[in-house]
């Protein structure tokens, strides 16, 4: 911290180890040594990281997570106004980034405090990193809904979606997350499954969207998952036989046959009359 700043409390987000405690920088254990609060998503796990990494803390260590932080915010930016220096970490990987802090990142932001970050790994983008999938537009999806229709609906609101798409998801539902995927982005669509990154059992599976539900399915994935997917392309000349097939998928899958012929005409930046007319002429109906 700087001469004139010294009495200034601030938020410092730190980056945690996602798996391999070798990835914890210098800066990580210098900046939990000199802080007066620790704001931990679950303090067990805090407590054990601390353990691990042989630090010697001194700060008071509190809970902030996505039960108490609209509450627990307010309380930390107070300590940080009054001239603390409160450090945040969640259980693995960057705060904000679909783990508790960005709440508290922009109520400390509204009050005029300080916020920076020291930053750590990231499951998201290492996962992009290794995918094999273009990296240079992307969009992070977080978790789907966990109900099917929503999680149906979501995705075809994402069908068209050119950049690449980083998705989480729990070992529980990743059969039925990749089935919906193929379903609503067309089985032959490029995507990678990474699982468990910088651990011991780290693990990317490669294909397309109906290889890697089948294969899901047979090896019963387990640990922390990202899955990747390549973007829709970019446009489309004229309505072929995989755009067919993928409507008719979409339609036994519970789709209405108009509902299925704009998704993939979305999907291939193709208008939806045109879409619909050739599957009409694929059955024979006038």
């Amino acid at each position: 911290m700087s001469p004139d700043t010294a009495s200034a409390g601030r938020i410092v987000l730190a980056g945690t180890p996602i798996g391999n405690l070798g990835d914890a920088s210098p800066r990580l254990s210098e900046i939990l040594q000199g802080a007066d609060v620790i704001a931990a998503e679950d303090t067990r796990t805090f407590q054990r990281l601390q353990s691990a990494l042989g630090l010697d803390i001194t700060a008071r260590v509190l809970a902030h997570h996505e039960h108490n932080e609209e509450t627990s915010a307010a309380g930390l930016v107070d300590l940080a106004e009054a001239g603390a220096e409160v450090v945040l970490v969640t259980d693995a990987g960057m705060p904000a980034v679909s783990d508790p802090g960005y709440r508290l990142v922009r109520l400390a932001a509204e009050r005029g405090v300080t916020v920076t970050c020291v930053p750590g790994p990231s499951a998201a983008i290492t996962a992009l990193a290794v995918s094999g999938i273009a990296s240079d537009r992307f969009a992070f999806e977080g978790f789907l809904p966990r109900k099917t229709g929503e999680r149906r609906s979501r995705l075809s609101d994402l069908s068209g979606e050119s950049r690449t798409l980083v998705f989480f998801e729990a070992p529980h539902r990743i059969d039925d997350m990749l089935e919906d995927l193929a379903l609503a982005f067309g089985p032959s669509r490029p995507a990678a499954v990474c699982r468990e990154m910088t651990k011991h059992y780290e693990q990317v599976l490669r294909g397309t969207l109906a290889d890697l539900a089948e294969r899901a399915t047979a090896e019963q994935l387990r640990g922390e998952i990202v899955v990747v997917v390549e973007g829709a392309p970019e446009r489309g000349e004229e309505v072929g036989g995989d755009m067919l097939a993928d409507v008719e998928r979409l339609v036994a899958g519970g789709h209405r046959l108009k509902d299925a012929c704009a998704v993939v005409a979305e999907r291939h930046r193709l208008p939806k009359r045109e879409v619909y007319q050739a599957v009409l002429a694929s059955r024979g109906t006038p």
